[in-house]
């Protein structure tokens, strides 16, 4: 049994090749990769030997017996532990779109699915909607037809296009957007079955969905009163 996890690793620009080959050396293909710019307080990037250098997020599906690999791996050969190498972390999967989803996610590999773990107890979930570029308002608006909240869209590159072929049965465009939105839990499924249905594999925008657990939250005050309210 196992449990399936997002893997995010940032490292300066310059060093994402590395990680690449690395993960791929692992069998782990990175899904999603995108870049942003360091913002931490220039005390704070001198206490951890870091630039406010140029940065790149890789995303990747692990599950918890491949961490362990990688994550010596990211010790022993990336040397990650040293200040200034990067950072890697997990996150678990609450829930999927659908079986040819979690056969991209984890391209076919060994896999099955454990327990039901604690964290999806959470009042709270985030959404994440890969897609190709160009459809948001196409999963916002089946999103919305499901009573979600508002999205935060970011620009990505998809790495894996060769494999959605072979695990979804269809090809993807390499220029991918990533969708997140924080839900109530007991609404997320029908968020995710609007979004399936009417901007899933079968349309242009080729949406891949899965669900993270938010263990806390802040700012959601004026939500949680207008659904009061609304009721």
């Amino acid at each position: 049994m196992s449990e399936l996890y997002m893997m995010a690793t940032i490292s300066d620009r310059n060093q994402a090749r590395r990680y690449l080959a690395f993960y791929m050396e692992h069998g782990v293909t990175v899904t999603l990769i995108t870049y942003g710019q360091g913002t931490a307080a220039s005390e704070m990037l001198d206490s951890f030997g870091l630039e406010a250098a140029e940065k790149a997020i890789l995303f990747a599906f692990t599950t918890d017996t491949e961490w362990k690999t990688l994550k010596s791996g990211l010790q022993k050969q990336i040397k990650i532990d040293i200040p200034g190498s990067g950072i890697a972390f997990i996150v678990p999967l609450s829930s999927i779109g659908g079986k040819k989803q979690l056969q991209y996610l984890t391209e076919g590999r060994e896999f099955k699915k454990g327990e039901e773990s604690v964290l999806k107890d959470t009042k709270y979930e985030l959404l994440v909607v890969i897609a190709n570029q160009g459809y948001t308002e196409m999963i916002m608006d089946a999103a919305r037809e499901a009573n979600a909240p508002g999205g935060t869209v970011i620009h990505a590159k998809g790495t894996g296009a060769e494999k959605a072929q072979k695990f979804l049965g269809v090809s993807i465009a390499v220029e991918k957007e990533m969708i997140f939105m924080v839900t109530k839990r007991e609404g997320k499924n029908a968020i995710m079955k609007a979004i399936m249905d009417k901007a899933g594999l079968e349309s242009k925008a080729k949406s891949i969905i899965f669900s993270l657990p938010v263990t806390e939250t802040a700012g959601m005050r004026l939500i949680e009163e207008a659904e009061e309210q609304a009721n």
